[in-house]
């Protein structure tokens, strides 16, 4: 087990970043001071579910096009969730295309 401010293992800390999406991505980079994996990936978290939430959030504005995006963004959404959940307890870090470099770059800035 790597050190860990939350008294779990490494992958379980990864997991729970991504139980509640962005809200558990919050919480844990709020609490886990010692662990960079743990960082990137909670902050990854926040990234992609925050950015779903919005977008999910502005398309609901928007009459038509909302109404046939929306479900779309929905499964999608279901499907990211699923396997970063699973690639995270598995101990893997799922690339995404800039939102892994992302995460990276904004865990390091928000380490206060």
């Amino acid at each position: 087990m790597k050190n860990s401010s939350l008294g779990v293992e490494e992958n379980v800390a990864c997991f729970l970043s991504y139980v509640l999406g962005w809200i558990s991505g919050l919480i844990i980079i709020l609490i886990e001071k010692k662990n960079r994996t743990i960082r990137v990936h909670a902050m990854q978290s926040i990234i992609v579910f925050g950015f779903l939430t919005i977008f999910g959030t502005v398309l609901g504005f928007i009459p038509m096009l909302g109404l046939l995006i929306f479900p779309m963004i929905n499964i999608i959404g279901l499907i990211v969730w699923i396997i970063l959940m699973v690639k995270a307890y598995q101990g893997v870090m799922l690339e995404l295309p800039v939102i892994s470099d992302l995460a990276r770059q904004w865990e390091k800035k928000f380490n206060v």
